[in-house]
């Protein structure tokens, strides 16, 4: 059999299984849409936990971005990880003791507001709405180089795919999808990893080949990790275990990272599914356990990945060059323009073109791709998108075709198994967080996920578009946004709603308003406004959601210690949350 006849085995089946589980999952009320009953067991809520957790942006770009930076990706591997565990100690076991549907609900009612309520929305849709325009990004990546198609479409496939499922399972059918999603993921994340171990290491272990020795080709046996900055630095780039960020942006990035992980509103409404405070720890256990395989892989694939590219790609004639790369240059993610018209590529330190190439898509026979805007100053000649990496390891490798094929069913499932998740909260904020507790408090369960649905399609449109002309230069860096917009807004408000009885309506609002709105402008003038990155004391984007944070804890003490206390009512609910023992099912 060819590649594309292996690639539709394992994407059709998966999606087969993806859609029989929907139908047979299909939500009737708004408690299986909202929190699937809230009848999950353990191990089944923490494989589909990992699932929604590990997004397009760990799975296809996170050791993309560790084989092109090396140590400095380590700060999404410490955030994240560092983060799930903020989250199951500090958050979710008191959250579930509260009984709703969703943090919203928890926002509201613990500050009794509707206006705090309104707030939480607007920034769960925000955040949200950040973070799956990342995965349709990846979902037309991949679907893209399978298919032979254009990204726009490959885009558009998967997010009717998502509304089907999503829209109509509502959690109950997310979370047995996302199950499966799981089991395609660590296979596929896990099985190329071995193969290219041996090929590269002769060790069929990949955390200890990427600590082993390099014996590819019978070479004398070098430290993979010294050969790979031997190469780096042959070529102009940095050692690859030597960081770039400077040690406060770093730790602001790690932080706010860790902190939006902690925030996220689609992680923690996973834990509402569960049948208790004792679940919710199992489940949180389940959950760690199967984020550890995928994320104790990452680096190691990320260093394997590095060592092939430069192997494969680096002063090789471009009328030799090998199959893989002219397939992943046909869709525009990778190219060469011959700067001294050798014909060799030449792979070294310096951007190959002003901003992301375009292309025309002509060119001469066995002559190179024309592209625009060339720059002379610098002998770079390659540009490749750092998302493609992970997609493109299998092939640089040789492995066989069935291989490829898997690993592309596995990056499908992670940015759809996320991209579900995001959507349910962005249609609950709407159809139970506006509307039903809002707008229209007598609305009946019928026309409640009526709105859930409507409000599924609105937002997976607008996150389709994003994934077509999308606004950051790739996937992990979009996704990193949206974590530190939940790091300055729902992780420091949940947090002194759980464990400050004085923090009061007028300061969570102040501080949630203060918090996100530092961030989100921090984030738009830098990334789309400036036409310079003289970041304020050396932060980058993605780390100001540590000071957007700071500002909210500040804020909210600030303003509440001059406004009046919150009822006694609230206090009573405060001291009730945190004794989280015997909580029963979630309530409307």
């Amino acid at each position: 059999m060819n590649q594309d006849a292996w690639n539709f085995i394992f994407i059709g089946g998966s999606f087969a299984l993806y859609i029989l589980i929907a139908i047979r999952s299909r939500a009737a009320t708004t408690k299986e849409y909202y929190v699937a009953s809230g009848g999950v067991s353990p191990l089944a809520n923490g494989m589909a936990t990992a699932a929604d957790w590990m997004s397009a942006a760990t799975f296809i770009s996170m050791a993309g971005i560790i084989a092109a930076s090396g140590y400095d990706a380590s700060r999404f591997l410490m955030g994240w990880t560092g983060g799930f565990v903020l989250l199951t100690t500090l958050i979710v076991p008191y959250l579930r003791k509260f009984n709703k549907f969703t943090v919203t609900d928890f926002l509201g009612d613990r500050f009794y507001s509707n206006f705090a309520r309104a707030v939480g929305v607007i920034c769960a849709v925000f955040i949200c709405m950040t973070y799956i325009m990342g995965q349709m990004r990846g979902v037309g990546l991949v679907f893209s180089r399978l298919f032979d198609i254009e990204i726009w479409l490959g885009v558009l496939i998967g997010a009717s795919i998502v509304f089907f499922y999503a829209g109509i399972g509502g959690m109950k059918g997310i979370t047995y999808t996302q199950v499966a999603q799981y089991c395609v993921m660590v296979f596929a994340y896990t099985i190329p990893a071995v193969f290219i171990s041996i090929l590269l290491t002769g060790n069929p272990v990949p955390q200890l080949g990427l600590i082993g020795d390099f014996t590819k080709d019978g070479v004398d046996p070098v430290p993979l990790l010294s050969k790979l900055n031997t190469l780096n630095q042959e070529l102009g780039f940095a050692k690859y275990t030597d960081g770039s960020f400077g040690k406060l942006d770093m730790f602001c990035i790690t932080t706010a990272l860790m902190c939006g992980t902690a925030g996220l509103p689609h992680v923690i409404v996973r834990f509402f599914t569960v049948k208790s405070v004792k679940a919710v720890r199992s489940s949180a256990c389940w959950t760690l356990l199967f984020i550890a395989v995928v994320y104790l892989t990452a680096p190691a694939i990320g260093a394997f990945a590095r060592t092939n590219l430069i192997s494969e790609i680096h002063n090789c004639q471009y009328n030799q060059a090998p199959a893989w790369f002219k397939n992943w240059e046909n869709r525009g993610l990778i190219a060469w323009v011959d700067k001294n018209d050798d014909g060799v590529m030449q792979h070294r330190s310096g951007p190959p073109f002003k901003g992301k190439p375009v292309y025309t898509l002509q060119r001469e026979e066995q002559g190179p791709r024309q592209v625009t805007n060339p720059l002379t100053d610098n002998a770079n000649e390659v540009f490749y998108e750092r998302d493609i990496l992970v997609m493109a390891n299998p092939e640089m490798a040789g492995l066989p075709m069935w291989v490829i094929a898997l690993v592309m069913a596995g990056c499908v499932a992670a940015a759809l198994s996320t991209a579900a998740g995001l959507l349910l909260v962005l249609s609950t904020s709407i159809s139970h967080d506006l509307m039903k507790k809002i707008v229209s408090p007598n609305m009946s369960d019928t026309h409640e996920v009526l709105w859930a649905r409507a409000a599924s399609f609105f937002f997976l449109c607008v996150a389709a578009w994003f994934g077509i002309n999308p606004p950051a230069e790739f996937v992990a860096k979009t996704v990193a946004f949206a974590f530190g917009l939940a790091a300055s807004s729902f992780f420091p408000t949940i947090l002194m709603g759980i464990f400050s009885k004085r923090i009061n309506r007028e300061g969570a609002i102040a501080g949630m308003i203060a918090g996100v709105g530092l961030t989100a402008g921090y984030i738009v003038y830098f990334q789309f406004l400036a036409g310079h990155k003289e970041y304020w004391f050396g932060i980058s984007p993605e780390g100001i959601g540590c000071f957007g944070m700071i500002l909210n804890f500040a804020v909210a003490t600030a303003v509440s210690a001059i406004t009046p206390a919150p009822p006694k009512e609230i206090v009573d609910m405060v001291e009730n949350i945190r004794n989280p023992n015997d909580a029963g099912s979630a309530t409307h």
